[in-house]
């Protein structure tokens, strides 16, 4: 019977829809195992064959684990809020719903071709409001909440409000935006609406005024990642930096536990020490600088805090520089220096921080005020510059420069002081590192301190030690934990997002009682934002709060007291993707985001595989989330994903053709073969892959590709046009898409699975090539072959046979276990090349090979299973064990030479003495040829390996 892999996989599939093959419940006779994809965004391109990637290496470990005996939980859903939906709903006029839904079918239709074992029943839509009931419900709990410094987790606001009523803000120790101070008097003094304010200073979610990437011509904020060269990544419109007051959620708050988290899970240490740098702990000493600007009276005092982790360094302080966007920027700047500041504060609100941060050019203004060093009572500059951020530490820094890099450059720019801290530190051409060696210039040499404090002839050590304690019994600082995590913005200006279940009362926001969620995203006639700039939800007109009735009502009927005016913004693509893994556990649950009993059944993600561009954003993310829910008593776990996985990159293999250059265009163009290219001047050009084979062009589909090479003419080498190539990033622009369709209409799913898995290891990138796929399913073709013998039987199968599988079966468990798939599937080549050469026709055997195959080709699998009598599903088998005593070699090659040199091999039992070696080596009639007439001087033997015998 021949390998009909169309057949074969159009029955399978139909027939695991059937039977709910892939259907899981919870089963406490079962150890439970989930496994997860990153949510993906089903964008109108459908898949190209990188996309399967990772879900193809989840889904062999899936249905490996399943045949180990687990109960296994593997679902799929999708992340569908985006803006290229809305953009094309500003376009069109379309709804974003119905090019969501169009992209999700198509998506489907492509995910079931490749033969997953999702569970579809367990299927979430992020913009599903039976989904996003429950991520506003855990905006409400994180609105309701804030941070307990001291029990490190999220309290209920209520336990806040009792302590203010008791004690004010005495002895408080919490998560805050400042640090504010007022009695238990003061705060039952206030009116609501003061109160309402001061409670937004604690709580997790909360309004704040923040410094956004604001782009005019998408009327949204954009995320540092959305944002190229300061124009839009979608569009290419301008982005400039701009201060609005936006929903945030307080992640820093969650810093420690998130970097403390790290240690308890499986993780790849290259992300671990991403996220780390992300969160950015510090150890260091916040020390107050006074402050004085000029003004018409003569010169005006203040006082502003900086964070520093190297407080030792104060002495070598010669200017200070601040964030442009920090509050102290219109303070600090004088009136002669305001035009001059004023012109630089435009140029930065065109630059990203992200930008800032990697762009090493140096810019900045001075402000023209001077802060005072605490230690010495010296004058020093106060300075603008953009490679200070206001999120980190205070958003204003003293500047060391002879031992920063970023403050060396700058006072080189602009011609400032540099003073070394270190002796014998050479500060002429660059910085010095200074953490090491010996102080001085502590003051420097008749130069007074405070107290008469110094540090000179101490070692860096205990000089850091010394500034801490000096700076805290002086009052001047206080010792200090900073974090560079800051908190998440969680606004956006778009219509396709998670609506927020808030109304405004006097300005101040109020959420929807929880058991009238979810509100529901209301319908709108267009998608842009209003011509007075509100977001485009201030283009419904059912966008009001009811408070009686509680209810959404007509927005004319707001009048402030019984109706109230609805959020307009709308969430973030983040807030759906960062807790669908617990709506998988439960996602029919009317009642609660997950069930008590389905949360403590699956608990958390035993395996999460997803690419390495969500290594700081939605990780980050989900885990402050996740512990969120976890201090509410909703997730029993601390951490989501236990163990991850980030599958690396399918780059595209491009096609290049060669058009001669002509400045004649009236004539059709000539294209030359590769080969032939050198002889003269060219132009390559990116062509489709997908009428090239084997680097082939196919000249009368190139014809048709495009209406400018209908009459085209070609220079052949050999009668064919050979296409020159490139490994480049798998993109439409170049023209290198493969369709994964195509790839299952030619050569089936399970080839396609199989090939992307031989490529090279999961976490690896590596080209695709269409060429190489013919390998696999070759290979694929001969496995097939083995069981359609008509002689299969029960009989004895040979020792040989039974090493070959069970060597198998211990290589291909160990290297799954280890993602190692692409050795996996060279050791079934290997075996069933062994199998067909021992002419291998026992039935067991062959059976136990299916069940190795199953989790890589599993609809091969079920038709072999089925054709071999195996009872149900392959999936159900019994993944089989190896036995050691199969393993065992009988007999060793050894190579015998003569005066070292290698001669002949022979064969001789696993067990015989070094005498038995010798005997038989000298008897052999190969022998006599290199020993005659000569004298033996020795025999070696290095027993399993060499033989060598020495003669004169």
């Amino acid at each position: 019977m021949e390998y009909n892999f169309r057949d074969i996989e159009k029955k399978w599939q139909q027939k695991w829809v059937e039977n709910k093959t892939y259907k899981v419940v919870e089963d406490k006779n079962k150890q439970k195992f989930y496994v997860l994809n990153m949510f993906p965004y089903p964008s109108g391109a459908g898949l190209h064959v990188g996309h399967p990637l990772g879900y193809i290496a989840s889904d062999i470990y899936a249905r490996y684990k399943r045949l180990k005996g687990f109960n296994v939980l593997n679902p799929m859903g999708y992340d569908a809020y985006g803006l290229p939906a809305e953009q094309y709903a500003i376009q069109t006029g379309q709804h974003p719903e119905v090019t969501t839904k169009k992209n999700i079918a198509r998506y489907r239709e492509q995910l079931d071709k490749i033969g997953f074992s999702f569970d579809w029943d367990r299927e979430v839509r992020t913009c599903d409001p039976h989904y996003y009931h429950w991520t506003q419900w855990a905006f409400e709990h994180m609105f309701n909440s804030y941070y307990d410094n001291r029990l490190q987790k999220a309290q209920p606001i209520s336990g806040l409000i009792r302590h203010f009523e008791e004690e004010g803000t005495l002895d408080l120790d919490v998560a805050q935006g400042e640090e504010l101070m007022f009695s238990a008097r003061d705060w039952m003094s206030m009116d609501e609406l003061e109160q309402q304010e001061k409670l937004m200073n604690y709580r997790i979610a909360y309004l704040g005024e923040t410094m956004v990437n604001w782009c005019p011509g998408l009327g949204t904020v954009l995320a540092n990642d959305e944002v190229v060269n300061g124009v839009s990544e979608r569009g290419g419109y301008p982005v400039v930096q701009k201060l609005m007051k936006q929903w945030c959620l307080r992640v820093s708050a969650y810093a420690q536990r998130l970097l403390d988290g790290l240690e308890t899970i499986n993780w790849s240490d290259s992300i671990k020490e991403t996220q780390k740098n992300w969160i950015g702990r510090s150890e260091g000493t916040e020390v107050v600088f006074k402050s004085l600007t000029p003004d018409a009276n003569g010169e005006k005092e203040g006082h502003f805090t900086i964070f520093t982790t190297r407080a030792d360094t104060m002495f070598g302080v010669s200017f200070m520089v601040l964030a442009p966007e920090s509050e102290l920027v219109p303070e600090l700047t004088s009136a002669a220096q305001k035009a001059e500041v004023d012109e630089y504060l435009e140029y930065v609100k065109k630059r990203t921080e992200l930008e800032r941060m990697s762009d090493r050019k140096v810019t900045g203004v001075f402000s023209g005020s001077y802060a005072i060093n605490p230690f010495t009572g010296e004058r020093i500059p106060i300075w603008i510059s953009e490679y200070v951020l206001a999120g980190y530490g205070t958003g204003a820094i003293m500047a060391v420069p002879a031992h920063d890099s970023r403050d060396y450059a700058f006072a080189k720019h602009f011609n400032l002081p540099i003073i070394p801290l270190i002796e014998g530190a050479d500060v002429s051409e660059e910085s010095f590192d200074a953490k090491e060696g010996i102080v001085t210039n502590s003051p420097a040499a008749g130069k007074e301190s405070l107290d008469g404090f110094s540090l000179n002839g101490l070692t860096i050590k205990e000089a850091i030690a010394a500034t801490k304690k000096f700076v805290t019994e002086k009052g001047i600082g206080r010792v200090k934990v900073n974090y560079r995590l800051r908190d998440a913005i969680f606004s956006r200006q778009r219509y396709w997002g998670e609506p927020f279940p808030v109304y405004y009362k006097n300005g101040m926001p109020y959420m929807v009682p929880e058991e009238c969620l979810p509100l529901e995203l209301p319908e709108i006639d267009k998608y842009e934002p209003t011509e007075t700039g509100e977001p485009p939800l201030g283009r419904a007109k059912i966008w009001a709060w009811n408070e009686a009735e509680r209810k959404v009502v007509d927005k004319s009927l707001v009048d402030d007291k019984n109706v109230f005016p609805l959020e307009l913004n709308t969430m973030p693509g983040f807030a759906g993707s960062s807790a669908y893994y617990l709506r998988y556990m439960d996602p029919h649950n009317d009642e609660a985001l997950v069930g008590k009993e389905a949360d403590e059944y699956w608990q958390n993600v035993d395996l999460y595989v997803g690419g390495t561009e969500h290594a700081t954003g939605h990780l980050i993310y989900s885990r402050f989330w996740n512990k969120f829910l976890f201090d509410i008593n909703c997730s029993c776990k601390d951490e989501p994903f236990e163990k991850l996985i980030n599958q690396g990159m399918i780059q595209g293999r491009s096609n290049f053709v060669y058009r001669v250059n002509s400045d004649d265009h009236s004539k059709a163009p000539v294209f030359v073969s590769l080969g032939l290219k050198d002889q003269y001047e060219t132009t390559p050009i990116h062509v489709d892959v997908n009428i090239v084979h084997a680097d082939m062009l196919d000249i009368e589909a190139f014809k048709a590709w495009r209406p400018e090479y209908k009459d085209a003419e070609f220079i052949l080498e050999d009668g064919a046009y050979k296409c020159g190539w490139a490994v480049e990033k798998m993109s439409k622009s170049m023209f290198n898409v493969v369709n994964p369709d195509d790839i299952v209409e030619q050569y089936g799913a399970d080839t396609l699975r199989l090939y992307e898995m031989f490529l090279g290891p999961v976490e690896a990138s590596k080209p695709w090539d269409t060429n190489g796929i013919d390998g696999c399913f070759r290979f694929l073709k001969k496995f097939w072959k083995l069981y359609q013998q008509e002689n299969l039987d029960d009989a004895e199968p040979s020792k040989d046979s039974l090493k070959s599988i069970h060597k198998l079966i211990k290589k291909v468990t160990g290297d799954i276990e280890q993602f190692s798939y692409n050795t996996a599937i060279s050791a079934f080549m290997i075996c069933v090349n062994e199998l067909g050469q021992q002419k291998c026709t026992n039935r067991e055997l062959l059976k136990k090979m299916i069940v190795l195959i199953a989790p890589f080709a599993p609809h091969m699998a079920e038709e072999l299973w089925e054709q071999m009598g195996g009872q149900g599903s392959v999936c159900d088998a019994e993944w089989p064990a190896w036995e050691e005593s199969y393993l065992v070699e009988n007999e060793v090659q050894l190579t015998v030479s003569f005066n070292g040199k290698a001669r002949f091999q022979m064969t001789f039992p696993a067990d015989a003495t070094k005498e038995d070696i010798e005997k038989a080596a000298l008897a052999d009639e190969r022998s006599q040829h290199y020993i005659d007439g000569k004298t033996i001087v020795k025999i070696i033997v290095v027993p399993k390996k060499i033989i060598n015998i020495v003669c004169k």
